[in-house]
């Protein structure tokens, strides 16, 4: 009863948010014109604004919020570890060096969907070095190893870039798309990673059970018949797949996949199989929350999206070290 309750109160909250998301935005046009230009498309002023301009913000927003939610839950459940996030396998890193290189090179003025093409095959390039590293049958503390290396090597690779491009526009470029933001978007860039998004989320959602029989040990999952090869393929391909996605039209977005679990965690009890789903939605809700802080407090030069959740979630991450450390005393 409980947690349908909560599962019931964080969709009011994403459709509340996601429908202040469509009212919102420089031109001041009414609710009611709002609504009825997107169900109708009547009005052609106020449609274009409304379908091409706030729809896909609004539709990224819950689908990027959703993934980083959904894979944070997945990510510490499967490594048993509360501080993962799914920055640790390296995708966001690789992701964004696809697009650095698309910049760097020229190809995303060429070509402008080169930007989150080339972060995509950075996201699918860095499952194979993790898994590569990693080795065969590897334990949860290499995957981690693995990632952290794949992290560290596409962040040399990100600054190499930066110091040595003759240009100092397409630099300037490189580091405003790395903090992260929504701004620009078209239904395009919707269309373009939608089907990666939801593969990546039908893959970690299957991970219910699996997560819940972790929780016993390896040991005993696997005596439940739980395959933990299966389950370690399925968490780094369904993460790879939704936040390599999202990291392709969004940049780099930090810290949803760590605070939103944690938030969450003790409103659904011991079980990580509910914290899935209630995770999608409470990083769907901040996350739009974020991008309307964004779009209301800044209208001239708008606070890049990545920065707001960066100030969010480092002050959480300091209070979670403090909470362990009093839990060790």
């Amino acid at each position: 009863m409980r947690y349908g309750l909560l599962l019931f109160g964080l969709v009011l909250i994403v459709v509340v948010l996601s429908f202040w998301s469509l009212l919102t935005g420089p031109a001041p046009i009414p609710m009611r014109d709002s609504l009825h230009a997107l169900l109708s498309g009547e009005s052609e002023a106020i449609a274009l604004v409304v379908r091409e301009i706030r729809l896909p913000r609004t539709l990224l927003a819950l689908m990027i919020g959703a993934s980083l939610g959904l894979s944070g839950a997945a990510l510490q459940g499967y490594l048993r570890n509360p501080l993962a996030e799914p920055s640790i396998l390296g995708v966001s890193a690789s992701a964004s060096l696809g697009a650095v290189i698309a910049i760097y090179t020229g190809l995303s003025l060429a070509f402008p969907l080169a930007l989150p093409l080339m972060a995509l095959a950075g996201a699918v390039v860095s499952v194979f070095l993790v898994k590569l590293l990693a080795g065969r049958g590897a334990s949860a503390l290499a995957v981690i190893l693995a990632g952290v290396a794949v992290t560290s090597l596409a962040g040399a690779m990100t600054a190499l870039a930066l110091n040595i491009s003759p240009n100092p526009f397409a630099a300037m470029e490189i580091v405003f798309w790395m903090l992260g933001s929504l701004a620009d978007r078209s239904m395009v860039h919707v269309a373009l990673v939608a089907p990666f998004i939801v593969i990546g989320w039908l893959m970690l959602l299957s991970l219910g059970r699996a997560l819940d029989s972790l929780t016993l040990g390896s040991d005993a999952a696997e005596s439940l018949g739980v395959s933990l090869s299966r389950v370690q393929w399925l968490a780094v391909l369904g993460t790879a797949s939704c936040v390599g996605a999202s990291t392709a039209v969004a940049g780099a977005i930090g810290f949803v996949g760590l605070v939103v679990p944690h938030i969450l965690r003790p409103l659904v009890g011991a079980r990580p199989s509910r914290l899935l789903v209630a995770s999608a939605f409470g990083g769907a809700a901040l996350l739009l929350g974020a991008d309307l802080v964004v779009r209301l407090t800044m209208r001239g030069d708008e606070l890049k999206l990545g920065v707001l959740t960066a100030l969010i979630g480092a002050p959480f991450f300091l209070w979670l070290i403090f909470k362990y450390r009093r839990q060790l005393l």
